[in-house]
């Protein structure tokens, strides 16, 4: 088995599993990209067991404190574990991330459940090469009628690795319908956005529907309409679905539909909806929502573009309060773990502080049990929510 020699002052002597190229003192043994390498200090002691790829700027993904190889049996328990956990926490569910990278010890594989089709994500080379062994893991202990590999995130850049998506196991059905905390979608795992549906959101619209009863909700960023379907279902007075994809908005028809429900579409963009709506009511028009949600897609992806993402949020949360009336709801989510609790809770009282309003923290959210976190690895935890109530001035 070939190696690295790790740097001192490593994230990884703090228990973190990634390894960055700048950490590495020298490589022996002449490993290949894909291969498992063992990871050491500069005393020849053994730091553990990881997924090797000097073509991305993590060189290294410790998976196993122990010597261990990647083979059948391998892929077999880590999957068993996996799925063991997701059914000890949320039972079995027609809607599912049953394997989710490094959270459970396998970094770089996702895969998520939509009733009997799984379909797969390898975003790191080592398990791209280990096809076969993770597709039988799966098969044995899901017994799923298809297996589809989508591998056409844009992050398989940084590993070298071209898209691909095909069919490794059964047949795919045409779009079909999913049920999930009591809502039904219609569901295209082929060709929707990410594997099919944000499935980390699942428990959090149930949580905002809370607020909804009797109220005007204004869904921005909706995507397939989640937050904008559980509202309605939990009798909000009016419900307005906003997003700048028209594909998007279909869908959310659709599932309208399926749910015995009624809201308006809106094909927009939600910045500029956000921005004229809110320059009405500092005009003197009235507030048209109760409820404003705010689920927009990463700003950033990195830190360099972390100061712009910056200036986005604070101006969505800046527009969105500006609509609210006194005792108005704003449910807001972030998913990029490079803002971290606290810099979004600051972006959020910033914006409050320009509209002039007082808000009061009612809840709080975070990503579904079956995206698990890992203390020693932050990134595990990307997903933050909160919803305020807009109190009277003081």
């Amino acid at each position: 088995m070939g190696g690295l020699i790790i740097a001192p002052k490593a994230r990884v002597f703090h228990g973190h599993d990634w390894v960055y190229g700048t950490e590495v003192r020298a490589v022996f043994g002449n490993p290949q990209p894909g291969d498992v390498v063992a990871l050491k200090d500069h005393r020849d002691r053994f730091l553990g067991s990881a997924l090797y790829n000097p073509r991305s700027q993590i060189v290294a993904r410790r998976f196993s404190r122990r010597k261990q190889q990647l083979d059948a049996d391998f892929f077999r328990r880590r999957v068993h574990q996996a799925v063991e956990l997701r059914r000890q926490k949320l039972g079995s569910e027609e809607l599912m991330r049953e394997v989710w990278s490094e959270s459970d010890g396998l970094p770089g594989l996702i895969v998520d459940r939509y009733r009997d089709v799984l379909v797969v994500q390898m975003l790191t080379l080592a398990m791209l090469l280990h096809e076969s062994e993770i597709v039988e893991a799966l098969r044995e202990e899901l017994q799923p009628a298809c297996v589809l590999v989508r591998n056409d995130s844009p992050v398989l850049a940084a590993e070298g690795i071209e898209p691909d998506t095909h069919i490794a196991f059964g047949n795919m059905p045409p779009p079909f319908v999913v049920t999930g905390r009591g809502l039904k979608f219609e569901v295209d795992p082929a060709h929707g956005q990410k594997t099919g549906l944000y499935l980390d959101q699942l428990d959090n619209y149930g949580q905002v529907a809370q607020y909804a009863k009797g109220k005007r909700v204004l869904d921005c960023f909706c995507n397939q309409g989640g937050f904008a379907l559980a509202c309605a279902k939990g009798g909000a007075a009016d419900v307005t679905a906003v997003d700048i994809s028209e594909l998007a908005m279909q869908a959310v028809q659709r599932n309208a539909q399926l749910n015995g429900v009624s809201l308006h579409r809106v094909v927009a963009n939600a910045f500029d909806m956000l921005s004229a709506e809110s320059e009405a009511v500092r005009k003197g028009g009235d507030s048209k929502w109760d409820v404003i949600v705010l689920d927009p897609p990463s700003f950033t992806r990195n830190r360099k573009s972390l100061n712009g993402a910056l200036r986005g949020y604070k101006e969505i949360h800046l527009r969105a309060l500006q609509m609210l009336p006194v005792g108005g709801i704003l449910s807001t989510f972030c998913c990029s773990h490079h803002m971290s609790r606290e810099l979004f809770m600051q972006v959020i009282a910033e914006a409050a502080v320009d509209a002039h309003c007082t808000l009061r923290l009612v809840a709080e959210h975070g990503q579904r049990a079956d995206h698990p976190v890992l203390l020693n690895i932050p990134e595990t935890q990307y997903l933050r929510g909160f919803t305020f109530e807009l109190v009277a001035g003081r």
